[in-house]
């Protein structure tokens, strides 16, 4: 099958191939279904290098995740990114729909996104906020534990934007003027966590390691580090029943069931609603507050909180061992 897509002609192949079980949508589905949010996908995708997850026999089959891309066609935009490690890699970038398309074809069911344009890669211009449910949270606490981060970044004239994450948790995102880099962001998502524990301690932590956090939500930090993608807004997980990584507006975060909101169900939701997040990037936003929180947890004596392993050793960083073995030592 050829479809032609901003100029150029994209084969699709196997359409008919299902590529979510639950309810049988093939792989023409997921086109449509594209082409259906392309606007505010690529608000959102748009610029951005892709990490591709494939799935070549659909949600459930066999997986692997791609940073590069091989022997693309000539037309395909790339750009080089690297690793924490320090290796580096072509990977795609979403100038296009047809850029888009032409993953999916490749059996891409899933986009995680850098926060760093193609053009700007030194510089991450979104805040992720992502709330990770502990052992014995359900999603009627990260509905609660949203509102009081939207609440709390509102006091610092922070406005946040919610999305489902198309699995079991919520994304929080603040669309930045292009001034900071992915250390400066990730230490303001650290002063935010740390904030957020120190305000509602029973329903909130900021401890990286998981025998610290008991039954609270977690607010994911590491999520901005510097190289770390975050799966995509209007994306398609890679799940059995094509859930959607959706944004949504606060007025339905009360009611919302993240896993009725599919490639199914998503594009009528946005032709009879409109998009939730429409010029968020016309209105970007200055982290200052939160990183003066930051300079003021260092002034404390606080130090930085753990990085993630695949990441070298950071300064003020404490000993990157989980507790309960420091105790042991």
């Amino acid at each position: 099958m050829i479809l032609e897509v901003d100029g150029v002609e994209l084969t699709v192949s196997s359409p008919d191939k299902v590529y979510f079980p639950e309810h049988g949508e093939t792989k023409l589905d997921l086109v449509r279904y594209y082409q259906a949010v392309a606007g505010p996908l690529l608000d959102r995708l748009g610029g951005r290098p892709l990490l591709l997850e494939r799935y070549p026999d659909g949600a459930g089959g066999k997986s692997w995740f791609q940073k590069r891309v091989k022997n693309p066609p000539d037309w395909l935009t790339t750009t080089v990114v690297s690793t924490p490690n320090g290796t580096t890699s072509d990977a795609l970038v979403a100038a296009d729909l047809a850029h888009v398309l032409w993953a999916v074809n490749q059996g891409c069911l899933g986009f995680h996104v850098w926060p760093n344009r193609a053009g700007a890669l030194d510089i991450a211009d979104e805040l992720r906020i992502d709330l990770d449910p502990s052992p014995g949270i359900g999603f009627p606490q990260l509905r609660d534990a949203a509102v009081l981060v939207r609440a709390f970044l509102g006091e610092l004239s922070i406005e946040a934007y919610v999305k489902t994450s198309g699995s079991r948790g919520l994304h929080l995102y603040a669309i930045l003027e292009p001034r900071w880099d992915g250390y400066q962001v990730r230490a303001a998502a650290v002063a935010l966590a740390r904030a957020l524990e120190r305000r509602h301690p029973d329903l909130i932590t900021a401890q990286w390691w998981k025998e610290e956090r008991g039954s609270r939500v977690f607010v994911d930090f590491n999520q901005n580090a510097p190289h770390k993608t975050v799966f995509g807004a209007w994306c398609v997980r890679p799940r059995v029943g094509g859930q959607v990584s959706t944004p949504i507006s606060w007025d339905e975060l009360p009611t919302v069931e993240p896993d009725t909101l599919t490639l199914s169900t998503v594009p009528a939701r946005l032709a009879s609603a409109g998009d939730p997040w429409a010029g968020a990037n016309d209105r970007p936003q200055s982290i200052e507050p939160l990183l003066e929180l930051s300079r003021a947890d260092l002034a404390s004596g606080l130090m930085d909180a753990p990085w993630p392993p695949v990441y070298p050793k950071m300064p003020n960083e404490p000993p990157r061992v989980a507790p309960s073995r420091a105790k042991k030592a």
